[in-house]
């Protein structure tokens, strides 16, 4: 059986990403190599809320905050949070409003494709 296609392009990134274009390959890789370190299981609360459980070591809340904050500052229409179930876990929750939709469903299928090839 063959790991699933992760496209590498970022069509899938909105008008409303700031971020220049030069540099998304650089952000997308970096969530890339995140994903497959640190997301253990994904749950979508809702069309609008998607949460990645994530490893609870105190390099990934690091890694986390900085993409985070880095995010936020390009694509102010997500909405992030992150907190600790218990020491060992951590849970980060990305919002989105409802015209970026489509946005948080190639977020959680890349989310998926990278953890299960990693």
């Amino acid at each position: 059986m063959s790991a699933p296609h992760v496209p590498t392009d970022d069509a899938w990134v909105p008008e409303a990403c700031t971020l220049p274009t030069a540099e998304r390959p650089l952000r997308l890789a970096e969530f890339d190599q995140f994903c497959t370190a640190a997301v253990r299981g994904l749950d979508r609360l809702s069309a609008r809320h998607l949460r990645l459980w994530l490893d609870g070591g105190t390099r990934t809340e690091e890694m986390a905050r900085d993409l985070m904050a880095r995010e936020s500052s390009c694509c102010s229409f997500f909405t992030f949070g992150l907190s600790r179930p218990d020491p060992d876990s951590l849970w980060l929750d990305v919002r989105v409003p409802a015209a970026h939709v489509g946005v948080l469903d190639a977020l959680a299928e890349r989310a998926v494709s990278l953890r299960d090839q990693g």
